[in-house]
């Protein structure tokens, strides 16, 4: 039972660490050059009413979600705001590829080399990630509450 308990705790800090990087790197990314993502996020045909609102949020709840990754108490949490977030920029990427002809991504750095296709496809990756280290954190959180009650 204890190697499990290392072993979850082991494997749900290597997905928070994947996503604390992604988080972090995307949001310095976009706040760096943030005239460029401020462009970007005004040219798409889904975003347009939203880009003021949108340019501010996004980097700050990357980095909120980020902070709370870091936090033993607030891991959990912040594991179901960082599948949120890819679950909504994975939707959107759904939208881009179904109905729009062109849209320039606006996550900044090397994630602005990539394509649309791949953009899905490492997104989803993210998102399974981000449901396995819930399963994972889950299932640790019963545990030890069953360890408590006994």
């Amino acid at each position: 039972m204890k190697w499990q308990q290392k072993y979850i705790s082991l494997i749900t800090e290597i997905i928070s660490i994947l996503f604390i990087i992604l988080f972090v790197y995307a949001a310095v990314s976009k706040l760096l050059d943030f005239q460029k993502f401020r462009v970007q996020v005004g040219q798409s045909p889904i975003l347009t009413s939203l880009g003021n609102w949108i340019v501010i949020v996004v980097p700050v709840i990357e980095i909120l979600i980020s902070i709370g990754l870091m936090l033993p108490k607030s891991k959990l949490n912040a594991m179901y705001g960082a599948l949120t977030l890819m679950t909504i920029f994975t939707t959107y990427i759904v939208f881009i590829l179904n109905f729009s002809p062109y849209v320039p991504c606006s996550c900044g750095g090397i994630l602005d080399k990539m394509g649309w296709k791949e953009h899905l496809i490492f997104n989803l990756c993210f998102v399974l990630l981000a449901i396995f280290g819930i399963l994972l954190l889950e299932y640790k959180k019963q545990t030890y509450h069953k360890q408590i009650s006994i």
